[in-house]
């Protein structure tokens, strides 16, 4: 079922491995030019052209844009009591890590009368996107809210597509989730037209003003992506999510079977999710293979997750050792890294590139999906060897405060003119020079 790529006897540069390594995505490109007249038209006609969208992609059109707080309360309270339970212990945990992320302001004195101060602002109001398609993600909503509350956000609005079974709302799990978060303004539209109308704002069916977002976080499909990228000079975007992954660096101390339910528990979020074991152990190779056999005909989603687990995105790559498999890990830059070695600890404290890394037998990612208190918003197709997950920095901002002195000033004044000089801004200069003329500053 899965590929082989066998790594042994050679070693590859970087360039080669990650032309090697078992890898899908999607091209967002090709898309663009269908979505960019759709965000066009949401950011001329507003409500009206989402509203429209939806009933084309979704097949129901909503009453309103905004759900009604009726609605919402009639989710949270036919919430199943197990699930609203677990939702809760997710919330908690997830305010325990975010918590401690929170960043005090810092404050330099470069010179007696100069000072430095960076202070750390929270973006006015957000845009958190939840998907739809081929599962309910309550579990998202925490990990876009719960990082924006502990920043200090003042406005949130959750978006996420209208449902034909739930009278054109969203699903019921998912409002129930907002409202344990205390999230009261939820917006019935996804895809494309979502992300436009939260970057463009409109008037809703009732006349109430839908004021548009500084930022814009949460996954989504081809189209969802394509319509961030669109938007982003406008708004900020957290990034531009990929299909989900999973990378395993395993030894022959790992299990195979429980290998294999890993592999197979990321394959079934979407035909085009990526499941890759990268061993030094061909017999453990050789027992995944016979275990996952097993395990996807018992499945639920066996289809969706065949179609994954036999694309070119997924696969066993077979190296030498474990440092030439640290070297694989590093290349691929997964989503969700995986270590089941020896000494797993050790060996994950060496990896550089992942969105998150979870550390021997006992921490599936599924634990990271819900419950492990870290967030499961994380960078894809490669792009963790440069970003991060979300979190509270995501929704903070780094502001300089530089409070000077005149004699602070005075003390530095030729160097900055000289630098102006070197420039050629000498008006750079003369901004400074003008402070020390006759009656200097006010």
């Amino acid at each position: 079922m899965l590929a082989r790529t066998d790594l042994r006897g050679s070693t590859p540069t970087l360039a080669e491995l990650r032309r090697a390594l078992p890898r899908g995505g999607t091209d967002v490109n090709a898309v663009l030019d269908t979505v960019a007249p759709l965000v066009d038209d949401v950011a001329h006609r507003g409500a009206e052209a989402a509203l429209e969208f939806g009933e084309k992609f979704d097949g129901v059109k909503p009453t309103s844009v905004r759900v009604p707080a009726q609605v919402i309360a009639d989710a949270a309270a036919k919430l199943d009591p197990a699930v609203a339970d677990a939702l809760k212990e997710s919330i908690t945990r997830a305010r325990k890590v975010h918590a401690d992320q929170r960043r005090e302001t810092s404050r330099t004195q470069v010179v007696d009368g100069g000072v430095v101060s960076e202070k750390w602002i929270p973006v006015r109001r957000v845009g958190l996107y939840v998907p739809g398609g081929n599962a309910v993600y309550p579990s998202s909503v925490i990990m876009n809210v719960v990082p924006a509350q502990e920043a200090g956000v003042g406005s949130l609005v959750i978006a996420s597509p209208p449902q034909k079974d739930f009278g054109g709302w969203p699903h019921p799990t998912i409002l129930a989730a907002c409202s344990l978060l205390g999230v009261d303004e939820v917006w019935a539209v996804g895809g494309a037209q979502g992300v436009a109308l939260l970057a463009y704002g409109g008037e809703d069916t009732d006349g109430v003003t839908l004021d548009p977002v500084d930022l814009i976080t949460g996954p989504g499909n081809i189209y969802v992506t394509a319509a961030k990228r669109l938007c982003r000079s406008v708004v900020g975007i957290d990034s531009e999510a990929g299909p989900t992954e999973i990378a395993i660096l395993a030894d022959d101390s790992a299990d195979a079977g429980i290998l294999a339910s890993d592999l197979i528990s990321q394959a079934e979020h979407d035909v085009l999710a990526a499941s890759v074991l990268v061993t030094d152990s061909a017999d453990l190779a050789d027992a995944v293979d016979t275990a996952l056999d097993a395990q996807v005909a018992a499945t639920k989603h066996r289809e969706r997750v065949t179609t994954a687990l036999s694309g070119k995105q997924s696969g066993i790559v077979l190296v030498d050792d474990l440092e030439a498999g640290l070297a694989v890990v590093d290349a691929y830059a997964a989503e969700h890294l995986e270590i089941q070695t020896r000494d797993a600890a050790a060996v994950a404290d060496r990896v550089h590139n992942a969105g998150a890394i979870f550390v021997g037998p006992y921490a599936p990612v599924s634990l990271g999906d819900y419950c492990a208190g870290s967030n499961h918003v994380l960078p894809t197709s490669g792009s963790a060897r440069f970003a991060s997950g979300l979190s509270v920095q995501t929704f903070l901002k780094g502001v300089h405060v530089i409070d000077y002195d005149e004699a602070a000033l005075r003390e530095v004044a030729d160097k900055v003119v000289t630098l102006a000089d070197a420039e050629d801004l000498p008006g750079h200069g003369d901004a400074v020079k003008q402070r020390f003329v006759s009656g200097g500053a006010k």
